[in-house]
Parts: structure tokens; sequence; C-alpha cells
């Protein structure tokens, strides 16, 4: 396990980027520098910035599969995701320019001791449970969004199930929500964007990548199929912005790894680990977080180390905190609770799943929240229009 390849929050990160934007635009520092090779005064002067997310997109994909296509040739730095790198950690990084550290979301399920238990975040839905939870998102964060702090008129370009979402509606506080249906809806809208009035700044976020990578793989025909259709659209938008004073940046909220089903593990085949844990699982397939019961710590650990050596790594969640893997500065007063005593870090290309009786077991080729490049590295496209 490669414990080195973390986030680089002191300037290589998705979170920088985020810094450099806002700071280009006006609001207080968010405790993250800005991105390295990428000057606030470079962004200030333009009319519009337009920041593409697209769910999914490794560096090392686009690198690798994404040869000749338009967002090679504009590629202009490697970057890395926050940890876990995961779009529940890393969405938030990039609509309020601070990591888990401070927001703490700290994965797809999250345990909320003010809840009682685990929240999917991203939807805001109990786990095991298909009823969302009316509650905003910002309460149990306690961080905003970056728009109310931006001196300039902001759009967030969403699509149709998502734009309205109780997590969408909060963290889009301060911008105009725009919704789109299909990928040429999706350039449609942010070109209409692109001539209104004043500066402009426009968060604009692309998932289906990332669905096709989890459902086929990341090394499948579908999802390579699918970013060429997305890079010649991207590549026929920037065409027709051209002349628009706009500064495209480009980026990813984590990459892929596919894996298989004799590399995942079902904690439901290692009772003996299950009865150390006072909670379920939470966190990731990739990156997952362990709550023990009192005076199970001894047991847990040697269950790992007989059986589980090659798969997993166990790693002390307070240390993981104290290192600086979810960010730099104060943790949030409930980061603690929520990642546990220990998490586990998944090898190559294992997993581990927890099913509770209220869920249906499903599987994922394409999966991510681990500590490979696959998954730690995004690109930066950058273009003037």
């Amino acid at each position: 396990m490669n414990l080195e390849l973390r986030p680089d929050y002191a300037g290589g990160s998705i979170v920088n980027l985020a810094s450099s934007v806002a700071a280009a635009l006006g609001a207080p520092a968010t405790g993250y520098a800005p991105l390295r090779g990428l000057a606030p005064k470079d962004l200030a002067g333009r009319r519009n910035i337009l920041l593409l997310v697209i769910d999914g997109l490794g560096y090392r994909y686009l690198t690798d599969r994404g040869r000749g296509s338009w967002m090679v040739r504009q590629l202009a730095d490697r970057l890395t995701s926050v940890f876990p790198p995961t779009t529940a950690s890393a969405i938030p990084a990039l609509l309020t320019g601070r990591a888990a550290q401070q927001h703490g979301f700290t994965g797809w399920h999250t345990y909320f001791r003010e809840l009682g238990g685990q929240l999917a975040v991203l939807p805001l839905r109990r786990r095991g449970a298909r009823e969302t939870v009316e509650i905003d998102p910002r309460a149990l964060s306690g961080v905003g969004p970056l728009y109310p702090q931006l001196r300039a008129n902001a759009a967030c370009v969403s699509p149709e199930w998502i734009a309205y979402s109780g997590f969408n509606r909060a963290y889009s506080e301060g911008a105009e929500i725009h919704s789109y249906r299909d990928l040429a809806g999706f350039f449609d809208r942010i070109e209409a964007l692109l001539a209104g009035p004043g500066q402009r700044f426009i968060y604009a976020y692309w998932p289906n990548l990332d669905s096709l990578a989890h459902q086929f793989g990341i090394a499948s025909a579908e999802v390579q199929q699918h970013f060429r259709e997305l890079d010649l659209a991207l590549a026929g938008f920037c065409g027709r912005a051209a002349g628009s004073d706009t500064a495209l940046l480009l980026s990813a909220d984590h990459g892929f790894i596919d894996t298989a089903p004799e590399a995942t593990l079902d904690l439901a085949d290692h009772p003996r680990l299950a009865e150390c844990l006072a909670l379920p699982l939470s966190g990731e397939p990739r990156t997952a977080y362990c709550h023990l019961k009192p005076g199970a710590e001894a047991a847990f650990l040697d269950y790992l180390r007989r059986n589980l050596a090659a798969e997993v790594e166990p790693v002390p969640s307070p240390a993981l905190i104290a290192g600086g893997w979810f960010g730099l500065g104060t943790p949030h007063p409930r980061l603690a609770e929520r990642v546990g005593d220990y998490t586990l870090l998944l090898r190559g290309h294992h997993s581990i799943r927890e099913w509770l009786l209220t869920e249906r077991p499903y599987r994922q080729i394409g999966v991510h929240g681990g500590l490979s490049a696959d998954e730690m590295y995004v690109p930066l496209v950058r273009q003037d229009l």
C-alpha cells in the first residue's frame, strides 16, 4: 500500500483549484492555497470562469485511453483528488473550497451520531431506507458553498435528476440553478450562460462517465464510446464559445479502477471480524471506517493479520486525521466520530462490502475511493475561449 499517495493539499489538489477560482472572484481565503500554476490574478479579469467537472475522469484514464482527444491536447496538469477520492467527499470540496477535514463528509455512507445512524450524503437518504431525510446538509457540515462569497454572477448546471435535490439546493445557494437532460442540453445550457450579464462563474457537472464506469468498468467499450462522444461535444462547444472571454477549467472528482467478484470481500464471510464492530462499515468499498466494540481491538487486528493481510491494511483513523489525510487545519468537531477507530485501506483491486438486511446487494465493476494512482489523480484541462 502506497501510503504516500495522499492528496496534495498544499497546492496540487482539487481543493486548491477551488481556492484559485474563489480568490479570483473576491472570496475570503479558504485556508487552502491557490493551485500551483493557476494564479488567481490570471483568472480575475476574465468575463467568464467555467469549471467543468466530469465525474470519474481519472488522469491515467485520460492519458492512457484518451490519446488524440481534444482533452489530452489541452491537458495542463495532474492534480490529486481528496481523501477519500470519491464523489461524496470531492464534490463538497469543490463547492465549498474545503476538504473533508472541514466539511465533514467522509464517504458515500457517513456515520452521523447526531442522526443516530448512517446517511448516504448526496441523496440525503438513510442507509437501507428509501426515504430522504428532511435536513439541510449544511447543519451536518457547518460549511456552506462558495457562491454567496463570490463577486460574480454564479450558476450551477446539473442534471435534471440532481439539480433540485436537497443537497444540491443547499450547496447551490447564491447561484442560479440550471438543469439539463442530455449531452447536447448540457452544452447548450452552458453556452447560453456565457452570454449572460456581468462577470460569471459557471460550475457544470457531468455524471454519466461515472455511472457507466460503475456499471460496465472503466476499461469497458461503453465508457470509451461515451468518452469519445463527450470529447467531441466538448470540442464543438469550445469552437462555438471562442471569443467569449472564458477561462475553461476542466477536472474531475476521482478516477476509477476495475475490480472482479473474487476481489470483493463480503463481511458476511468473516463473522469473527464482524463481531468486533459496534456499527456497520461506513465510508467506501475501497476505504471503510470501523467503529469497534469496547475491548475488541486486539481481536480485530489479529483477525486481519491472520486472514486478510494481503487484501486490507488497517490504519488507526486518528492517525489519518493527525497526518492531514482529510485536509489541513482544524478538523470538523465530529470528524473523529465519523471515521471511527480504524480505517480499512483496500490493497490492489480489492474492495469490501457489508450489506444490511434492508439493502439489496448489487455489483459494481468500476470502483473508487482507494489509494491507487488511477483513483487519486485527476486531470486539469485548460483552454482560453
